[in-house]
């Protein structure tokens, strides 16, 4: 990793280094505008879900039931323990939660992945070419987070109208956990505030311990000079390698029970 030059201190380059490449910066729109877009982050995501999709499809091409490749066997180990945990936790009929559950997996690990790229090895060439910023992570970024967290949200809400009825659904949030009409009020308003703490939850679980990596990482380049970097960074990388990886699995996991949820008759 690059160190920070003599023009920047400690402070200024961990505060360069949480700066997003966004519309505001570049003059697009005024700072603070609803139509601020993070074009960093927009573009990592793209490029990880790319990145998955043609790695997946080239393996399901060429799948063989003979001796498979290795890149074969580890799709396969993936695809069957997503399949596993859906079969045991989903007790629904749904062709669309096994994919679904499948590729937030794989995409949360790759974007994670991002977290372990040395902290100057892409923004010190794109500062060189004029990118004045550059965050690498996508789920450090509260924005991508919390959007795919919206995105389980809103199937939620949409099985939950579809499997129970706008009545039953209603029903779900007016009669629970007190099945009394004058109890209906405090239901609805703490099964609104249940309902709407799973995706906020969701989406700032993911966002807050991936941040927090990215930040240590940030922390280690800026205080120690470049040959003692590895001392800091190489010991938190390798447990930050759990990190990525308990975080995809929680949110898959997650999704999952929310889904499963969303699909089961109301009870009262």
């Amino acid at each position: 990793m690059a160190t920070p030059g003599e023009a920047l201190t400690s402070s200024s380059y961990i505060e360069h280094h949480l700066q997003h490449l966004s519309l505001a910066k570049l003059g697009v729109v005024a700072e603070g505008s609803f139509w601020n877009v993070h074009i960093d982050s927009l573009f990592f995501s793209v490029l990880t879900g790319v990145l998955f999709l043609w790695v997946f499809r080239s393996v399901a091409k060429k799948a063989t039931t003979g001796v498979p490749s290795r890149l074969q066997c580890a799709v396969e180990m993936v695809v069957e323990f997503v399949g596993e945990n859906v079969k045991d936790t989903f007790h629904g009929r749904n062709p669309l939660i096994a994919p679904l559950a499948l590729t937030i997996f794989v995409w949360i690990i790759l974007m994670n992945l991002m977290d372990l790229v040395p902290i100057d090895f892409l923004p010190y060439p794109a500062e060189l070419v004029g990118i004045p910023y550059l965050k690498v992570v996508p789920t450090a970024d509260v924005s991508i987070t919390m959007s795919m967290a919206l995105g389980v949200f809103a199937l939620m809400i949409y099985y939950s109208i579809k499997v129970k009825g706008i009545g039953g659904f209603a029903k779900e949030l007016a009669l629970h956990p007190f099945n009394h009409p004058l109890m209906i009020p405090f239901n609805l308003l703490l099964e609104t505030v249940s309902l709407l703490a799973k995706p906020i939850s969701l989406g700032m679980r993911l966002f807050g311990n991936m941040f927090a990596g990215e930040v240590v990482f940030i922390l280690c380049a800026a205080m120690l000079p470049w040959y003692l970097q590895w001392v800091g960074s190489l010991p938190w990388a390798i447990f930050h390698i759990l990190v990525i990886l308990i975080q995809a699995f929680v949110f898959m996991m997650l999704t999952i029970v929310y889904l499963s949820m969303a699909h089961e008759d109301s009870d009262h």
